[in-house]
């Protein structure tokens, strides 16, 4: 696994404990030299889990639309900044650069891109890994929506234990290096 793109809030949030989880991702993706893609911004989660990364001497790669480019504070130290035209072009553009994908604490703005990867995964348009850093339980009711999901049958199995979850670091990442992707969704009349 060459890069992996992080999906996480522009803002640092209300503990302590998400800027130590981004700052030991950070520290884990530049040992294994694996690049970095994310938002752009030199703020919040965001910008701590960059500032890691290249404090370590690794690389990343930042995509922001020019909407966001002045009110995300755009990192202006990366190795490669790349702006583009709209929200949809961001996600397309870091989906196309990723081998993987990570979820660290954020808002709505983390769960649309990471819900979009995801879903994607399951109609087979990528088949990259999709993790959550579960840091200090802040996505315990998101994992306990997918399993709902999967009781109720709107989520397939395969797809449930597709998802990878951990709250430390190194487990995640060795999870996403051993992925193996699901069978492609298939539909059936009822």
């Amino acid at each position: 696994m060459k890069s992996i793109a992080v999906f996480c809030g522009s803002s640092i949030g209300a503990s302590e404990a998400y800027r130590e989880g981004a700052i030991l991702l950070g520290r884990e993706l530049a040992k294994r030299n694996i690049t970095l893609i994310y938002g752009g911004a030199s703020v919040g989660v965001m910008g701590t889990v960059a500032d890691t990364v290249l404090q370590e001497g690794g690389k990343v790669i930042g995509v922001i639309p020019t909407l966001l480019e002045d009110r995300e504070i755009s990192h202006k130290h990366l190795t490669e900044l790349i702006v583009v035209n709209s929200m949809h072009e961001r996600k397309s553009k870091m989906m196309e650069l990723a081998d993987g994908f990570i979820a660290l604490p954020g808002g709505p703005g983390t769960l649309e891109e990471f819900f979009e990867v995801f879903t994607w995964n399951q109609i087979g348009l990528i088949q990259k890994p999709c993790g959550i850093l579960n840091i200090s339980h802040y996505y315990d009711l998101l994992i306990a929506l997918f399993d709902h999901m999967q009781d109720e049958h709107f989520l397939q199995t395969q797809y449930r234990e597709a998802l990878l979850v951990d709250s430390d670091v190194t487990r995640l990442l060795e999870k996403c290096l051993a992925y193996v992707p699901p069978a492609i969704k298939t539909y059936q009349h009822n």
